[in-house]
């Protein structure tokens, strides 16, 4: 992984994954050392995040690095037009290491590709969001124990949702079932579908998910994403189509854990916050060390 970029899940191994999770349980349990003393990272945010990259600027803290870079298109030359090219060029020269998130699918590819510096891809699009797939896969196997043979429901955009687009390729190495509840409109595209074919794996296709959701292990809620809609009338049809509600959970597992890469909405009531099956605040903490594993492994950084 040392010098390697990190654009798609599909970059790294089962080994690889598995590497990871085990680097950030050791980051979890020492988050502040000084491996990254005389780095600078620059994470180059055209498109508005908060816990991407919040959490990657705490990784890079804690470990003694320093940031430098954006968080807004408007604010860099980019705004008198510069190429992506010629940002991401320049900046290699300022940085042993690049994050990106970019509203363009396959930005961040090509951004790789004319790099001298290794480039995470923190979202590009409705593409791909691999740094959250790894900690959401650590989440899963804090709270699983496991990450074999689970029952996972994806909830809610499941056409431009980067995050599942990246999970459900990830867990395809542990043999899970997934049961798919969206709206027709959102629906998982049918590549996704293909690939789990391929795969052998069990999925299933839900317009509702309160008469199933006893038999999950994870539910993985996701917002509708309304900056992906060219019509807001479209949106406005299927924004509140899924709430989770905390009576909802009344006959679940006692092992469910409920995810969400947040920002939520109205997906998930307030009133799930206080339930023990609510995951998602921890889930966000997890990506602080999750996101160090990642910036040590391509760096070549020992602990």
């Amino acid at each position: 992984m040392k010098n390697k970029s990190l654009i798609s899940i599909n970059d790294y191994s089962k080994e690889d994954y598995l590497k990871i999770l085990d680097l950030a349980a050791k980051f979890e349990a020492k988050p502040i050392q000084k491996i990254l003393e005389g780095k600078v990272i620059a994470t180059l945010f055209f498109e508005p995040s908060t816990r991407t990259r919040l959490s990657f600027e705490s990784a890079i803290n804690k470990l003694g690095g320093k940031v430098i870079g954006f968080t807004d298109a408007a604010s860099s030359s980019v705004k008198k037009g510069e190429s992506l090219k010629d940002t991401i060029m320049t900046v290699a020269n300022y940085s042993d290491l690049i994050v990106m998130r970019h509203p363009v699918e396959g930005s961040a590819r090509y951004a790789s590709e004319v790099s001298k510096v290794p480039v995470v891809n923190a979202g590009d699009g409705a593409n791909q969001h691999p740094t959250q797939t790894l900690l959401d896969l650590y989440s899963i196997l804090k709270t699983q124990g496991t990450l074999e043979n689970l029952n996972i429901f994806l909830v809610g955009d499941l056409k431009y949702g980067r995050t599942v687009h990246s999970l459900l390729i990830a867990m395809s190495h542990f043999n899970p079932t997934f049961n798919f509840i969206s709206p027709d409109f959102l629906k998982i595209p049918d590549e996704y579908k293909m690939f789990l074919d391929e795969k052998g794996i069990k999925y299933y296709e839900h317009s509702d998910f309160t008469e199933y959701i006893d038999e999950a292990d994870i539910v993985y809620m996701t917002r509708v994403q309304k900056e992906r809609f060219s019509d807001p009338i479209e949106y406005e049809k299927v924004k509140n189509v899924y709430i989770l509600r905390n009576n909802m959970l009344d006959n679940t597992k006692d092992n469910l854990r409920i995810l969400h890469p947040l920002p939520r909405v109205n997906e998930i009531n307030e009133d799930v916050d206080t339930n023990p099956k609510a995951y998602y605040f921890q889930q966000a903490e997890n990506g602080v060390y999750a996101r160090q594993a990642i910036i040590a492994s391509i760096l070549g950084l020992e602990i």
